[in-house]
């Protein structure tokens, strides 16, 4: 295993722990809160990322032949926000994750999940190619949309818990996707964790920051 494998493994497994410990010991209340993804709560949110695992589970052990037709940038340009299957998906995982009696199941679900997703990439060549959603893409491809929507979803959470936030290095996945998104590097400053808020639609562009980015103002959100 080289060392970029063994990095994304250790920052996919950072990503997954990062939510399970922000989603811990929380009280059935806080699980009904909203989170900064509009539409969801914190027990909806948490349902989502557990399927997504599941989603890497099935990927990981489906081989495709031939060479991808998709990488870890374009990958997001076939989810964009605010589409009709998107408020499908929505409704989807309220009545889903309401089917939980309590918030503890779903917890633990999630954490037995996401663990057994990262041990299931840690087994897989990096670049061996797999197929999900239609997508044919590398093993390590899949691996950064993995840490992007955990690190997304974990700032969504930390709206409403009193919990750390992503960790610095998944945060710089995140970034390293948007700028791919964008075309290039962000043209003001902003901070990982601002660049994730604004880059989503989590939070809104200022007058100024639009002004800096000009005609390219408009790809934004880059990603739902």
């Amino acid at each position: 295993m080289t060392t970029e494998e063994r990095a994304g493994h250790r920052v996919l497994r950072s990503a997954y722990a990062g939510v399970v410990d922000a989603s811990r010991g929380i009280s059935e209340g806080q699980a009904w809160l909203p989170t900064g993804c509009t539409g969801w709560c914190v027990r909806d949110v948490l349902f989502h990322l557990m399927r997504d695992a599941e989603r890497a589970l099935v990927a990981l052990n489906t081989p495709a032949e031939g060479e991808p037709d998709t990488d870890a940038i374009s990958y997001w340009r076939a989810h964009r926000p605010s589409t009709d299957p998107m408020q499908h998906n929505l409704r989807m995982t309220r009545i889903s994750a309401s089917v939980y009696p309590t918030f503890e199941p779903l917890h633990a679900a999630f954490d037995e999940t996401a663990t057994a997703a990262v041990n299931a990439a840690r087994s897989s060549g990096a670049r061996r190619t797999v197929r999900t959603q239609g997508c044919v893409l590398l093993v390590e491809d899949l691996i950064t949309t993995l840490i992007v929507e955990a690190a997304i979803h974990h700032l969504d959470l930390v709206v409403v818990l009193d919990r750390p936030g992503p960790s610095e290095d998944t945060l710089r996945v995140v970034r390293g996707t948007l700028d791919g998104l964008l075309g290039e590097p962000l043209p003001f400053p902003a901070g990982d964790e601002t660049y994730a808020r604004i880059g989503t639609g989590r939070q809104s562009l200022t007058t100024e920051q639009r002004h800096a980015l000009g005609w390219r103002a408009h790809r934004f959100p880059l990603l739902g």
